[in-house]
């Protein structure tokens, strides 16, 4: 995988019919034919002392196997070994969408429409003055206090003492005389029996 994309991408769809010694429009028939004829001449068990043969193999096998899959075919017949790396990368499906949305024009659109509409402006403005500036941010009408945090201790301090002030305390420890059992003590009618 490292290889594949050490070289460049392509958008023509040659190389494959180059490496199966086969012109773009083959046939079904014609590929699996070179296919064969070029497995057997550089197979490795015919070729054991060669690694240039073994990775020539790998690549007829890579070629082989996008030239058969009818899908990846067509794709890469129209876009390329590029077409097949966004294939993998975005799904099948998604291909021609994102060739569409990369073109030129498409991307021109998205420009000329976020100008008209003044929507990029209108973002940035209102992100700067709220957020960085501040000089918009809604102020608090007068008389009433500013927000400001208050720290866990504070507010649990805050709560005890209202709890306190309202007559309820807060039951911070448990009953030292209660056990386990007491629960099942006082309620005689629970049994809990095991038949084996």
């Amino acid at each position: 995988m490292a290889e594949q994309r050490q070289r460049a991408l392509s958008t023509s769809g040659q190389a494959l019919y180059e490496i199966l010694a086969l012109e773009k429009g083959a046939t079904h028939d014609e590929i699996k034919k070179s296919y064969r004829k070029l497995a057997l001449k550089y197979h490795p068990d015919k070729n054991p002392d060669n690694p240039e043969a073994a990775e020539k193999f790998k690549e007829i096998n890579n070629a082989h196997a996008t030239l058969t899959d009818v899908s990846k075919r067509n794709i890469y017949d129209k876009y390329g070994s590029l077409g097949l790396y966004v294939a993998e990368q975005f799904g099948e499906e998604n291909v021609n969408t994102y060739f569409m949305l990369s073109s030129w024009w498409a991307k021109g659109l998205f420009a000329v429409c976020g100008l008209l509409t003044g929507c990029y402006l209108c973002c940035c403005l209102c992100c700067c003055f709220n957020c960085c500036c501040g000089k918009c941010k809604p102020k608090a009408p007068e008389g009433e206090q500013q927000e400001f945090c208050v720290s866990p201790e504070d507010l649990e301090e805050q709560i005890k003492n209202d709890m306190e002030r309202d007559g309820e305390t807060p039951i911070t420890l448990q009953p030292t005389n209660v056990t386990e059992k007491t629960q099942l003590i006082g309620d005689s009618h629970r049994s809990y029996h095991t038949e084996s």
